[in-house]
């Protein structure tokens, strides 16, 4: 059986089937709003099934909807077991969509600004998110990743993480300060998840399914989901989960179908067999 609960930086026990806020407000980020409405009622119905990990940003949104205030809104008063990791270091352009990064001197009102808009005296999870939408690597985090010490030490921040880094930056960022998470698409990876496992860092792969971004080889899921009657998308997450029990998975929707399918997949146990078949 998958083990089911992380510890995150040895004091936060989470459920490593969490979700991510990214699609509450909009389908995608140039994309209409959704009705807030909506969003409220997965957010609501994401913790009644046992969600205690949420991750968000302050540029998850689109007009006046926006990820942090429909979790402000819908969740609070806040359960004490309830993570709310939040990402900072990309700047939204004119229409919205993150096109530009924080210089170091803008990392505290980013922080500040989802202090605010969560309602929280400390964010449980920071990470620093690097770069675009390209892949990570070339240039250095060790300033901006030292503002965000610096926060920490304060008391605005429980713990840290980084986001789209290479190795070289996480190792920077390690010489800081403590890093608890790294947040990295699941194929960028590889050789950080083995570090992150020995280390008891959490590995937290975003667009776990995809994000209509990343194509998913559906005729391997395909297969296993028939034999377990199951969906691809459930064996998807399984299938994170089971790479290592340093990873926490965080499929996102603004479905409430879609949110009972994704954490459905929680249950799903996969054979030896099964892996095989889906590494290929």
């Amino acid at each position: 059986m998958t083990i089911k609960t992380f510890s995150l930086g040895g004091d936060l026990t989470i459920h490593r089937l969490g979700f991510g806020a990214m699609r509450l407000a909009t389908g995608t980020f140039d994309g209409p709003p959704r009705a807030p409405e909506t969003g409220l009622a997965v957010l609501r119905r994401a913790v009644e099934l046992g969600v205690n990990h949420i991750d968000t940003a302050g540029f998850y949104g689109r007009g006046t909807v926006r990820a942090n205030e429909l979790i402000r809104t819908a969740l609070t008063p806040y359960r004490d077991d309830l993570v709310i990791a939040t990402k900072v270091g990309p700047l939204p352009g004119p229409n919205g969509v993150p096109s530009g990064q924080a210089a170091p001197g803008q990392l505290r009102s980013l922080v500040e600004a989802d202090l605010r808009a969560l309602g929280l005296d400390r964010l449980d999870l920071v990470y620093l998110r690097v770069g675009g939408m390209t892949g990570p690597g070339g240039e250095s985090i060790a300033e901006r990743f030292a503002v965000l010490a610096g926060l920490r030490e304060e008391g605005l921040i429980r713990h840290l993480g980084v986001s789209n880094v290479d190795a070289a930056q996480f190792a920077e960022a390690r010489a800081i300060a403590p890093v608890t998470a790294v947040q990295n698409q699941h194929t960028d990876g590889i050789g950080l998840l083995a570090e992150c496992e020995e280390a008891g860092i959490a590995y937290v792969p975003y667009f776990p399914l995809g994000g209509g971004i990343t194509p998913l080889d559906t005729e391997r899921l395909g297969k296993v989901a028939a034999r377990l009657g199951a969906t691809a998308a459930q064996v998807r997450i399984a299938a994170l989960m089971a790479s290592s029990p340093a990873v926490l998975a965080i499929p996102g929707t603004g479905s409430l179908d879609h949110l009972e399918e994704n954490l459905a997949a929680n249950e799903l146990v996969l054979s030896e067999e099964d892996l095989s078949g889906l590494r290929g």
